[in-house]
């Protein structure tokens, strides 16, 4: 059966292919955001007060590794399909950074699913945000270098650094993890009625808003044609592949596993598009919008995770 929250998703593209009225206030979509950013960095610092820093050292080598390396394995393929160096630069660091609400999915499809995973994974979402941009601007960089000005980037490391590490995203999930760490679990109860206990029905509210913007991106995908979708519907799978393997060598869970391969797979819709406007101003943000919220998070939310789920049984298993 479809997770419940999964059918607001639905909803909303619906919405919008009938050209329905329906439309969330902008301020309640920021609101929802921050909440749920908050919410899940909150999850994880409880967790991460519970158990020592340095026993997670490994896994956070990996997923910083992992969302740094992603972007060099899809730039090639960009670059195949034609698609400028700019264009196909901005796309892999979209791919190499995350998608925090297709954590939030995936964590609920598991809970529902009764499989149990590392209750500090909120950490890997927030350290594989920043390195996969980090390699898309060097991959612009160093394109710009060999193909001259036509690559286009702009802005200085410190400034790009300053606007990826304290952007919304990143800081409010790290905010909320080092509260939940030192608060830990006592010290964070009173407020558990606001950010634990409605955490689904925020999210599944989100969802509705992301399938309204995202049934209104379909209509992009005609435009950019065939590389749009084959990046859009074609990575996915493969980047859980080489997440799951990752998820294996740490030795995680089986949601663990399921969960690294979905972040994996996942391609950044709040912070990278922020990121990539800096850096790679003559990118084209219209086409790694549309691949990574029109095409991906859909794909993802609908087939992939319960697929990832399923790939991960199976692997732990065996």
């Amino acid at each position: 059966m479809i997770d419940v929250v999964v059918l607001f998703f639905v909803l909303g593209v619906f919405a919008r292919l009938v050209k329905s009225d329906l439309r969330l206030p902008e301020a309640l979509y920021e609101t929802l955001s921050i909440y749920l950013l908050l919410a899940i960095g909150l999850k994880g610092g409880i967790e991460l007060s519970k158990q020592p820093l340095a026993a997670l050292a490994p896994q956070v080598a990996a997923c910083m590794a992992l969302g740094f390396v992603i972007p060099f394995l899809l730039f090639p393929l960009g670059r195949a399909l034609r698609l400028a160096a700019a264009d196909a630069a901005a796309l892999a660091a979209h791919y190499g950074s995350v998608s925090v609400v297709t954590y939030a999915v995936a964590s609920a499809a598991l809970a529902r699913q009764g499989i149990a995973h590392e209750s500090h994974a909120a950490l890997w979402v927030a350290v594989m945000e920043a390195p996969g941009l980090v390699a898309g601007i060097l991959l612009a960089r160093w394109s710009a270098r060999r193909d001259g000005p036509g690559a286009g980037v702009s802005g200085s490391w410190g400034a790009l650094a300053h606007d990826v590490l304290f952007g919304k995203s990143v800081l409010l999930l790290l905010g909320g993890l080092a509260i939940g760490a030192v608060a830990g679990e006592a010290g964070t109860a009173p407020i558990q009625a606001v950010f634990i206990d409605p955490f689904k029905g925020v999210l599944a509210l989100f969802l509705l808003e992301l399938g309204l913007v995202a049934g209104g991106r379909l209509a992009e995908v005609r435009r950019f044609g065939a590389a749009v979708l084959v990046i859009g519907l074609g990575a996915p799978p493969l980047l859980a592949l080489a997440g799951g393997a990752v998820g294996l060598a740490l030795d995680l869970s089986t949601g663990g596993v399921a969960l690294l391969a979905t972040l994996a797979a996942s391609a950044s819709y709040i912070a990278a598009p922020t990121a990539m406007r800096i850096a790679v101003p003559q990118a084209n943000a219209a086409l790694s919008i549309t691949a990574a919220l029109g095409i991906t998070f859909p794909f993802n939310i609908v087939v992939g995770i319960p697929l990832y789920i399923t790939l991960a049984q199976r692997w732990t298993a065996a």
